[in-house]
């Protein structure tokens, strides 16, 4: 597949709707037309919808040149376009923008919405619907949020200064609260922390905990019962790919409406809703070019 390019490339094509165009690089030249290559690496995408693509000019190579079907492809090539959905499902929550400044957006993302294109999502799409919404083309995320979890994440729209903000979660200088909801646990005193070691698990799209060096940490707190569940509060000290959700499955909570942990459910459609009981409830840091102390808090509920 095709990758999309980031805001600090230099493209020959320009941000389309929002999306910025794709590229491929050409490690081994199949010594044949642009076309021909085309239809066969990617085999969804019919030669019409190909030819349809070139005639409109939005197939080109890293000069911005037209490619056609006749086009001679060469190793090392960047071939450039767009990708495009025949269909795609809408995604019926609307962010909200909670700060903007020189450098920084600050959003509240909904449950289902995913952060970046790929897959099935190209529109429905959170840093796409931000471009749209606001006309920054330069605009990236600094961290980023499971597409089934809401609340704040924050972008960056200011080249120069994205670096400075990028190490800040880079060492960890970040103060991240999150909410869930789950199971109480009247057994375990609380406030915890919970350290394991995770890794990819089966199917790939799965962590799981094993036996080894802890690379993962998270303390974890109650707030107050809701009904027959128990609101909890969630500082996750390392940033594991699903940590808290794997966490909390471990210690015998799994998060409401989890279909992933502690066991993958049958792929099925997005229940909108019953969505993850799991909020990015706020963000906090010292801001790098003020000194200022930053502090983002989501306006949603649980």
């Amino acid at each position: 597949m095709g990758r999309q390019a980031d805001a600090n490339a230099v493209v020959p094509l320009p941000v389309r709707d929002g999306v910025a165009p794709s590229y491929l690089w050409l490690d081994d030249s199949p010594l044949e037309g642009a076309l021909a290559f085309l239809t066969s690496h990617f085999a969804d995408v019919g030669e019409a919808v190909w030819r349809d693509r070139m005639a409109r000019g939005e197939v080109v190579d890293a000069s911005g040149d037209m490619l056609g079907a006749d086009s001679v492809l060469r190793r090392g090539m960047r071939i450039w376009y767009y990708r495009e959905l025949e269909a795609e499902t809408p995604i019926p929550f609307e962010e909200q923008i909670l700060f903007r400044d020189d450098h920084l957006l600050v959003v509240d993302k909904p449950h289902f919405l995913p952060m970046t294109p790929g897959g099935r999502f190209l529109h429905e799409t959170l840093l796409v619907r931000l471009k749209n919404k606001t006309g920054l083309a330069q605009l990236t995320p600094i961290h980023r949020l499971d597409r089934e979890t809401a609340g704040v994440v924050v972008f960056s729209h200011q080249e120069a200064t994205r670096g400075a903000y990028q190490s800040l979660f880079q060492k960890r200088s970040v103060r991240k609260v999150y909410e869930a909801l789950a199971a109480p646990l009247p057994q375990l005193t609380f406030p915890l922390v919970h350290r394991s070691r995770m890794v990819e698990g089966n199917p790939f799209f799965r962590m799981q905990e094993v036996d080894g060096e802890p690379n993962s940490e998270s303390v974890i707190d109650v707030i107050e019962p809701q009904g027959d569940a128990m609101l909890y509060r969630l500082q996750p000290h390392t940033g594991r790919k699903h940590q808290l959700r794997v966490h909390m499955a471990a210690l015998g909570a799994p998060i409401m409406n989890d279909a992933f942990y502690p066991e993958a459910l049958p792929c099925k459609g997005d229940d909108f809703a019953n969505p993850l009981k799991l909020l990015a409830r706020s963000i906090g840091f010292d801001d790098p070019l003020t000194g200022l102390a930053r502090r983002f808090e989501s306006r949603r509920t649980l």
